[in-house]
């Protein structure tokens, strides 16, 4: 690949609303298009606008002319202004033809001018999903970099007067070292009159919301099967809902609040009301609001249509497959639902991937249809012709609270099935002669005291130049301000005695709340479902004693704040290889700032509980021809780029399924591969501006 042609991709991620061919790379550059792109607002006028933007750029890059023009008749029913969902049904029907398009162009340079052509042509959501759906599945663009998307759509993410004040900096002050940092406030989508407000750090934290895009994009529900058919792909939908709803339901009782209750009627009204006050990049209006008690109905709209009775048709007949052990494909065949494959074979029936999903149209469209229904809840025959609110956009619906109410009750069918298996035996949970003697976290300060962590507010920014559309054209950095919640880095300390020969172990890493918020003791089956996965990696273990040291940074679910806010640009690269593969191809993890929960200022007690697994039965015998993946320290919930999931057991082990002691402590009294500890997380309720 050309640097000319890295250059051109990288820049398609840039002011997303504007024209192929203005400038871009804060003015710098432009790309030069065959006369046949210009739409037909400008084909006319093509050399006056082409001129204009040309004057003054430093870089100019030939668009190769296409060997043939695309049909994008498939597109039409999809507006330029309308909301794109990867919920609805039609959207991701569209989605998948564009992916499938993107993946077919013949090479690099050709897959250049058909992204340069089209760009103007499609939804610009569309456009940008399904063209980082093929940068990220693509043979021949390993190494460009996909932008994050709150860097891309930042009215998705941001308050709007946020977005009017950077467009006035970036228009006023002409030196960006002379630019001030514009401020996106906190909480301000509802008063403290709103007791679902005390989480509104978390469902509105920008890194949140842009890892359930990202994970979406790693894992689209539909387009050509070796895009969708991923290894463990229905399990992992599985699994990394349940740990956000994990650490969601752990956040609320560190605030007082109880957990989350199921949206299991459908029929009933919402308590929770939303009001999200951000605004659509494509149409530059604010997503709808949804009132307190507000009643579902049947969506009735050109766009959707879906009745309440047949989503409880398809729920019905979820939970009866689960109660006989199995599910029936399109030709009837009962296909086992057994404690390897079922939750897999679940997960794909209930996201409903149209590719995957063992038989459609008997088990219909439960998890999508759910946030359509709740997501046109305001107005759900078009009579006031508005667009889905927050549930219909992967970018936005983890804002909402009743989110977490639909997806608990998705958990709850999971879970029912979980239930169901037996309870993990001693040859599963057991390691022979393997015993974890001591397990410590501890700060790095010389004075820090043992198994006590901390939390605080922290100040960072965010450059926003390049989802800035219409602005100046050499604005270079516009930086937003936003409050978020952090924690201090730490490093685990653990003593593993071998009573055997050279051997390697699987160290899991987990915390459970000791309580509820009323500060009652919750039982192991509760703690089971409450259990944070923190940390997942290999460790040697020579005869003897051995000591265990591994830095919270380095954990297998979340990725570094500069991944999920790094600048736009060829100037902020980093330069070694190692680093530079991960800086492109790791957007995808939880974000290392929420990796603890908040916990309270007096300090909240969780169980801290490490497990040595015999690596032997948890070794997964990669394919030979796949390329060094960089991004594996984020494997736990988005597995490894073009690599099967790298863990045998299923995900969640050993919590997943029912255990076979009445407590904790019993566990891990009966099993000397296993140990705990007490762990206070204490939050310190001030602001730390970013180093």
């Amino acid at each position: 690949m050309t640097n000319t042609d890295l250059k051109a991709l990288e820049l398609l991620f840039q002011r997303p609303l504007e024209p192929v061919f203005t400038t871009r790379d804060q003015g710098k550059t432009v790309l030069e298009l065959p006369d046949s792109f210009y739409t037909d607002r400008y084909r006319n006028d093509a050399d006056d606008v082409s001129n204009r933007f040309s004057q003054n750029v430093e870089l100019k890059i030939p668009i190769q002319e296409l060997a043939r023009k695309p049909n994008l008749d498939f597109a039409k029913k999809l507006s330029l202004k309308n909301q794109f969902s990867l919920f609805n049904s039609n959207h991701q029907d569209i989605a998948g033809k564009l992916i499938q398009l993107f993946l077919d162009a013949p090479n690099l340079k050709q897959f250049v001018s058909l992204a340069a052509f089209t760009k103007d042509r499609l939804n610009p959501v569309l456009f940008q999903y399904a063209y980082a759906v093929a940068i990220a599945h693509r043979e021949d663009t390993r190494e460009v970099p996909i932008t994050n998307i709150s860097q891309v759509f930042p009215g998705n993410f941001v308050e709007p007067s946020a977005l009017k004040d950077a467009r006035q900096e970036a228009s006023v002050i002409a030196d960006t070292g002379n630019r001030v940092h514009v401020d996106i406030p906190r909480n301000y989508t509802a008063s403290d009159r709103e007791d679902e407000q005390r989480l509104a750090y978390f469902r509105e934290d920008i890194g949140v919301n842009s890892h359930h895009w990202h994970w979406h994009l790693v894992y689209p529900a539909s387009g050509p099967v070796a895009v969708v058919n991923k290894d463990r792909r229905g399990e992992l939908f599985y699994y990394m809902h349940h740990q956000i709803l994990a650490r969601y339901n752990t956040e609320r009782f560190c605030n007082n609040l109880k957990r989350v209750q199921p949206l299991s009627n459908l029929r009933g009204e919402i308590p929770e009301g939303y009001f999200p006050k951000i605004l659509s990049s494509v149409n530059n209006r604010t997503y709808p609001s949804r009132i307190s008690n507000q009643l579902l109905r049947d969506v009735d709209r050109p766009d959707a249509s879906i009745e309440i009775a047949e989503v409880e048709r398809w729920r019905d007949r979820v939970l009866a497959s689960i109660d006989q052990g199995f599910v029936e494909n399109s030709s009837g065949q009962r296909i086992p639902l057994d404690e390897v494959t079922g939750i897999d074979i679940l997960g794909n029936l209930i996201e409903a991937s149209s590719t995957l999903s063992i038989n459609s149209q008997y088990y219909g469209n439960l998890h999508n249809q759910g946030h359509t229904i709740i997501s046109f809840a305001h107005d759900p025959d078009f009579r006031h012709l508005e667009e889905f609110g927050v549930m219909g956009d992967v970018t936005t619906a983890m804002r909402d609270p009743v989110f977490y109410r639909w997806h608990t009750f998705v958990d709850n069918i999971f879970n029912k099935f979980k239930t169901l298996l037996d309870p993990y035996n001693a040859s599963q949970l057991g390691f022979d002669g393997v015993s974890v003697d001591y397990v410590e976290a501890k700060l790095g300060a010389s004075n820090a005291q043992a198994n006590t962590l901390l939390t605080y507010w922290q100040k960072s920014s965010a450059d926003l130049a390049a989802g800035l559309d219409f602005g100046p054209s050499a604005d270079g950095n516009i930086f937003a301000s936003f409050t978020h919640l952090q924690n201090a880095p730490f490093t685990y300390t653990f003593n593993v005695t071998n009573n055997g020969p050279k051997r390697t172990g699987t160290c899991r890493i987990f915390i459970c709340p000791k309580v509820d918020e009323r500060n009652q003791p919750l039982r192991l089956e509760e703690q089971r479902l409450l259990a944070i996965e923190m940390d997942k990696f290999t460790c040697e273990l020579l005869p003897g004693e051995n000591t265990i040291r591994r830095e919270s940074s380095d954990s297998s679910v979340a990725i570094p704040f500069e991944r999920s806010f790094r600048p736009i640009g060829a100037a902020y690269q980093p330069k070694g290889a190692d680093e530079l593969a991960r800086f492109r191809f790791c957007g995808c993890g939880w974000p290392q700032h929420l990796l603890l929960p908040k916990g309270k200022p007096q300090g909240m007690l969780f169980d801290l509980f490490v497990m040595i697994s015999d690596y032997s039965q948890d070794a997964v015998q990669q394919p030979t021809n796949t390329p060094n993946d960089a991004c594996s320290t984020a494997y736990s919930f988005c597995g490894l780029k073009d690599k099967l999931y790298p863990d045998k057991r299923t995900m969640g082990f050993p919590f997943d399924r029912r255990l076979p002691n009445a407590s904790l402590a019993e566990l891990t009294g009966a099993f000397s591969n296993m140990a705990k500890t007490d762990l206070k997380i204490v939050f310190s309720d001030r602001i730390v501006d970013k180093a």
